[in-house]
C-alpha cells in the first residue's frame, strides 16, 4: 500500500537542531563558589529580579531596551540573597539581585525577553529566576522546620537547627509532540488556558519513573492514546518556577481521543495544511519559540510557522 502521509519536507522524528537560546550553557561557575557576597565586584553584571509583596514569586526582569540591566534605584530585597551566577567568556562575573519597590507591570518577564537577548543574558536570567524563586519558597528546613540560611553564594541553604544541607530544586517534566499515522500533530488546551491557546502535551515525571514511561503515561492519562516510537529531541531549563523540560516526539497508535476533563479542555489533530488558516483566524494563538513546545511544533511543521 502506498504511504498516504503528507510530504512534510521534515521528518518530525529526525534530529532537531539546537537553536534556542536556553539550550546553551551561558556561564561557567567554579565548583567552589565564593561565600555570600557582601558587595558586588567592579565590572559585575547583575540580573535584577522583582520580588512580590508576599515574597512568594519572582515577577520580572530589568530591561533597558537593548540588554538586561540592573536598576540601582530599586532597593535590594532582604527576603532572598544576592546569588553568584557565574563568569562569562569575557571574564565578567554575573549576580542575581532580588529587588523590591517596582511595579511588575512595568517590567517584561523572562518569557517576553528570552527571544530578544543573547544566549549569555538569557541563560543568566533563567538561572537567576529559578534560583531566587527557590530561596523565596524554601526559608525553612523540610526536616525540622527550623530556619535556613544561604551559603555558597546562594547555591546552598543550611538549617540553623540541625545543620542539614539543602540544594536548589529542579522538577523534571516531559513535553511531547504526538504525531499520528497521517503526520498530523496533536494540539490541546489545558483547562486553565484561554480559548485559542493550544500546545503540545506535557507533564511532570513521577518518582521512580523513566522519561519514556512518563511520556506514555501522560499521553494516555490526558487524551487516552497509546504511543510508541518515543524519541528524545532536546531539553531546556524552564524557570517557571524551576523545571527542566525534556522534549520528545511520539507516534500515536490510533487517532481516537478520550480527554481527561480535569486537565484538557479540548484537543485536536492538526495537519500542516490547516496551520495557516488556524493562525489567521485566531483559532490558534501560537505563543512562539520561547519554549521547547514551539520548537517541537516548528520541527514537525518543517520551519517557522506563518504567524
Amino acid at each position: 500500500m502506498a504511504d498516504e502521509r503528507e510530504d512534510t519536507g521534515s521528518d518530525p522524528f529526525s534530529e532537531m537542531p539546537f537553536t534556542h537560546v536556553l539550550d546553551r550553557r551561558a556561564l561557567d561557575r567554579p565548583s567552589l563558589t565564593p561565600d555570600d557576597p557582601a558587595g558586588l565586584p567592579a565590572g559585575a553584571r547583575t540580573v535584577d529580579v522583582l520580588v512580590d509583596p508576599d515574597a512568594r514569586a519572582v515577577l520580572g526582569l530589568g530591561w533597558d531596551g537593548r540588554r538586561l540591566a540592573g536598576d540601582p534605584a530599586h532597593p535590594a530585597s532582604g527576603r532572598a540573597p544576592t546569588c553568584y551566577l557565574g563568569r562569562d567568556t569575557a571574564g565578567a562575573d554575573w549576580f542575581a539581585r532580588p529587588v523590591e519597590g517596582a511595579d511588575p507591570a512595568d517590567h517584561p518577564g523572562l518569557r517576553s525577553l528570552v527571544d530578544l537577548v543573547d544566549p549569555i543574558e538569557a541563560g543568566a536570567a533563567a538561572t537567576a529566576q529559578a534560583l531566587l524563586g527557590w530561596h523565596l519558597t524554601h526559608p525553612r528546613c523540610p526536616r525540622c522546620g527550623g530556619p535556613t540560611r544561604s551559603r555558597d553564594a546562594g547555591w546552598l541553604r543550611v538549617c540553623e537547627a540541625d545543620g542539614s544541607q539543602h540544594h536548589p530544586r529542579t522538577d523534571p517534566a516531559v513535553i511531547m509532540a504526538v504525531i499520528d499515522e497521517a503526520d498530523r500533530i496533536l494540539l490541546a488546551r489545558n483547562t486553565g488556558w484561554p480559548q485559542g491557546r493550544l500546545s503540545v502535551l506535557a507533564g511532570f515525571v513521577e518518582p521512580g519513573e523513566r522519561l519514556v514511561d512518563a511520556v506514555a503515561r501522560e499521553v494516555f492519562e490526558e487524551v487516552g492514546l497509546e504511543v510508541g516510537d518515543i524519541v528524545h529531541h532536546a531539553d531546556q531549563p524552564w524557570p517557571f518556577p524551576g523545571s527542566l523540560m525534556i522534549g520528545f516526539t511520539a507516534r500515536a497508535r490510533s487517532a481516537e481521543l478520550t480527554l481527561d476533563p480535569r486537565e484538557i479542555a479540548e484537543a485536536r489533530w492538526v495537519s500542516r495544511a490547516e496551520v495557516p488558516g488556524l493562525l489567521a483566524s485566531g483559532a490558534w494563538r501560537y505563543r512562539g519559540r520561547s519554549s521547547i513546545s514551539g520548537r517541537l511544533i516548528e520541527h514537525w511543521y518543517g520551519g517557522p510557522l506563518p504567524t
